[in-house]
């Protein structure tokens, strides 16, 4: 299995990241436990998680994912060294430098590690200047508690400004962009934002890389809907090109064996600039599923054909 370098990074990962959102959320402790251990066995190496996950949930309050890695990781603490975590900051409580060491200690003590791999600002904070927060990362990096700094919801013109902010200043420089990116909403990152990304050299990991579940193919019609709690997110992607993908999906499913959500991942991460795809699974069989596309190559004809079924109505008119 190829590793891919993030960027301008030291680290190098296979192009799967494991979404940590539902430990300690959908997935209780037991189960996170059994999807990290079968990740990492089939050659999982970045887990990716926040210090907000799951504040959303009943009785939750933030910091229950890395809560769940960390208990993980106690178990058995051979498992740190074969693996890379990410986490994020500032989509509560903004980007401020004092909020920032603040909430990497916290994160890091939750996490029960030395050392972050790849810290995030978890969205964009215009009510900081970028010299302060990225100065903010600078420090944890010099100080060695963090390996690398991402950006995640960015949009081209803030992307742009934060690279050259972090070149002028002489401040540690983000290897990494985070955002949406699917097969049914390519234009989130195709364009200037994609264009913005590769200019600086960052390496793009997407997220909804599945469209909420629709790219599994799961839901087919309106009766459909009612299988998850996701099923008015969605409802909009069964008219329009939605159906067209999935036509094409099974098409490569025959040709290949491999599941549906397996190509759309080996699909993404076959776009300029992509060093991995997010992903999360409640399940085992959701794990295996999304794993598949860790050693799936497409054929060329095969990414044309999903490119031509998915393209945007303006491109296709």
């Amino acid at each position: 299995m190829q590793k891919r370098r993030i960027g301008t990074s030291e680290i190098e990962i296979v192009p799967l990241v494991l979404g940590g959102n539902v430990f300690g959320w959908t997935a209780d402790e037991a189960t996170s436990f059994r999807i990290l251990d079968e990740f990492v066995d089939r050659g999982g190496t970045m887990i990716d998680t926040a210090d907000v996950y799951s504040f959303w949930a009943p009785g939750n309050a933030g910091g229950e994912s890395e809560a769940v890695i960390a208990s993980w990781l106690k178990r058995d603490p051979g498992k740190r060294a074969n693996v890379q975590i990410a986490t994020k900051v500032g989509f509560e409580e903004g980007l401020a430098p004092e909020v920032v060491e603040r909430a990497c200690d916290e994160s890091l003590q939750r996490l029960g590690v030395d050392s972050i791999d790849l810290y995030y600002q978890h969205k964009d904070d215009e009510a900081v200047p970028l010299a302060d927060s990225l100065g903010a990362f600078d420090a944890l990096k010099r100080a060695g508690k963090i390996r690398a700094v991402g950006l995640s919801q960015f949009s081209a013109e803030r992307l742009d400004e934060a690279l050259n902010v972090a070149k002028s200043a002489g401040l540690e420089r983000p290897c990494v962009l985070q955002t949406w990116y699917n097969l049914l909403e390519r234009e989130k990152l195709e364009g200037p934002l994609r264009d913005a990304a590769l200019g600086h050299g960052l390496g793009i990991i997407p997220f909804y890389g599945l469209a909420n579940g629709f790219l599994t193919g799961k839901y087919r019609t309106r009766e459909d809907l009612g299988k998850s709690t996701r099923g008015d997110r969605v409802e909009q992607y069964l008219d329009g090109r939605g159906m067209r993908v999935l036509q094409t999906l099974d098409e490569v499913h025959a040709e290949t064996g491999a599941p549906l959500a397996a190509i759309a991942i080996a699909w993404t991460n076959a776009q300029p600039g992509i060093a991995a795809t997010l992903a999360s699974a409640t399940s085992l069989q959701q794990l295996h599923e999304l794993t598949a596309a860790m050693n799936l190559t497409l054929s060329r004809d095969q990414i044309a054909r999903l490119d031509e079924a998915s393209a945007p109505a303006e491109a296709i008119a």
